[in-house]
């Protein structure tokens, strides 16, 4: 999956991912491209999943 495919996918499914981590705010997940692996870091830190965990997650919703 190429960076602009990933990055469509999560637009679709931030809001599910609001949804599902309570703690997450717009914030956490309105990074300018090219941050994101610098919002990962900040979803793994209010998550407590290890960065490739989160990416499976965001790439099988």
């Amino acid at each position: 999956m190429n960076n602009e495919q990933l990055k469509g996918k999560w637009n679709q499914v931030k809001g599910e991912f609001k949804q599902k981590y309570g703690n997450v705010t717009d914030d956490d997940t309105t990074f300018a491209e090219g941050k994101f692996d610098e919002m990962l870091g900040r979803l793994q830190e209010k998550t407590g999943k290890r960065k490739e965990e989160l990416r499976q997650e965001i790439e099988t919703w």
